[in-house]
């Protein structure tokens, strides 16, 4: 490369929930202020052009999610051939997780945790044409010093997801991170196992200066990404105090615990008057016994108090499950869907969650219960994860069913309702039993809600695993 051209780094991002992607736009700002010509490629709404790849010394593709790592192996192929030279890295959460695959594939440095200086420190390395073995360490969960990301380079705002309103107007939803990592354990989260109950705060005039850019491209609602936006709750009022401020108008979406709910109840108030649309937890399951395999720090009770709660403070919540686990039986099944009849919450429940696996990556703290192991095989490469089989077949059948159901019903743009009746006839006939008719059901009010359904381990589409 001649000296007179500035050193090509290309960042690609599978796919990341409909979002304009903050893990983008935030290391190239860090590496454009140190003087890299920057790409940004969103495979989700853009190909793997030629032109774009061309001359590049460093791509490095992001992986904050499942759905995401799936995509980015098969895409990874195409990306080595239109850009022979390049060094590949991969970073992000599931980077660390995937480490061997990832390097038995021809992925030279993978980052996980805190990426932006390992980035910056490889581009520079290999800039001055060392590019030996990863110096960077694969986790880097030091503090570092946030920018205000630079999303110039992305496709623009208006054709990422946006707010879906109950009456049917939309808003346009921009996306923002106030903190990253996690300070809980839940055995089957995949932030566990790279964070280990550490979080780092993204400091609110960083976060204010994304939104204003964001604002100014035409947010009307921001989406935030935080894992847990209670992790620290301090810092989640001066956020949303800052927000409500300089923007009265647009509304705003996190994820909460159930357990921060209720430890917090008295900030409920306050989320609502600074135009807090929705709330999503995850919830996971309604079974005790579940709950606690997973490390959740709530219990049934505590999903029903919590909804409670946030119907007082005229806040709606959207609960997430991980509906199919080994402990699971059908009659477990059909109790985790009437109790979103009784608190009246299918309308607030995305049919994908009604079918999601429990997925048990590499690294996941479920291998640390007694007796998990036995349960599960060899991990398993195509898959990411360690496969296990339900004893009761019919399970796992189920499983399949409502899935490809859900699926169905997304392209079709059914109703939550008619999704759910038909989940409710299918759980029953599993079971060998009549299902309870619902004609007098209240199936709750509609909420609002992302025009994308929030999720962690779905399966991926063909047309995602092709679409580069």
């Amino acid at each position: 490369m001649p000296a007179s051209l500035p050193f090509k780094v290309v960042l690609i991002n599978p796919y990341e929930l409909g979002r304009q992607p903050f893990a983008l736009a935030e290391p190239a700002a860090w590496l454009k202020n140190a003087g890299f010509d920057v790409t940004c490629l969103d495979l989700s709404l853009q190909k793997l052009d030629p032109k774009a790849l061309a001359g590049a010394g460093l791509v490095a593709v992001y992986v904050g999610m499942h759905t995401a790592t799936r995509i980015a192996l098969a895409a990874l192929p195409r990306i080595r051939e239109l850009a022979p030279a390049a060094h590949l890295c991969v970073y992000g959460l599931y980077a660390p997780m995937n480490e061997t695959l990832l390097r038995s594939v021809g992925v030279a440095t993978i980052l996980g945790g805190e990426c932006e200086p390992g980035l910056l420190s490889l581009a520079g390395r290999l800039k001055t044409g060392d590019g030996g073995a990863q110096q960077e360490p694969v986790v880097n969960l030091s503090k570092i010093h946030f920018i205000t990301p630079d999303r110039s380079g992305l496709p623009a705002l208006a054709r990422y997801a946006h707010l879906v309103l109950p009456d049917g107007g939309t808003r346009q939803a921009g996306f923002a991170e106030g903190s990253r990592g996690c300070k809980h354990l839940c055995r089957h989260c995949p932030v566990v196992p790279v964070y280990q109950g550490k979080f780092r705060v993204v400091p609110v005039d960083v976060v204010m200066a994304d939104i204003r850019q964001q604002v100014a491209a035409g947010a009307q609602h921001i989406s935030f990404g935080d894992p847990d936006f209670f992790n620290g709750p301090g810092h989640a009022q001066k956020l949303i105090e800052a927000l409500h401020a300089e923007f009265p108008g647009v509304s705003y979406d996190a994820v909460i615990k159930i357990q921060h709910l209720i430890d917090h109840a008295d900030l409920l108030p306050q989320l609502r008057d600074t135009g807090c649309a929705f709330i999503t937890a995850a919830v996971e399951s309604v079974d005790d016994e579940v709950l606690q395999h997973l490390a959740k720090n709530h219990t049934r009770a505590d999903f029903a108090r919590a909804v409670a709660l946030c119907r007082a403070a005229g806040i709606a919540l959207a609960p997430t499950f991980v509906a199919f686990t080994p402990w699971i039986t059908l009659a477990g099944y059909i109790d985790l869907l009437q109790t979103l009849l009784d608190l009246h919450l299918v309308e607030a429940v995305p049919p994908v969650q009604l079918s999601i696996r429990l997925l048990v990556p590499q690294g996941s703290h479920l291998l640390d219960l007694p007796g998990f192991r036995d349960v599960v095989g060899d991990f398993d490469a195509t898959l990411l994860g360690y496969p296990w089989q339900h004893s009761d077949p019919r399970v796992d059948a189920l499983q399949q069913e409502v899935q490809g159901w859900a699926m169905q019903a997304e392209q079709l743009k059914l109703p939550r309702r008619a999704v759910f009746e038909r989940v409710w006839q299918m759980a029953h006939a599993a079971a060998g039993i009549a299902a309870p008719d619902l004609a007098q059901a209240d199936f709750g009010q509609p909420i609002p809600h992302l025009s994308e359904p929030w999720y962690c381990c779905a399966e991926p589409t063909s047309q995602q695993l092709q679409s580069f």
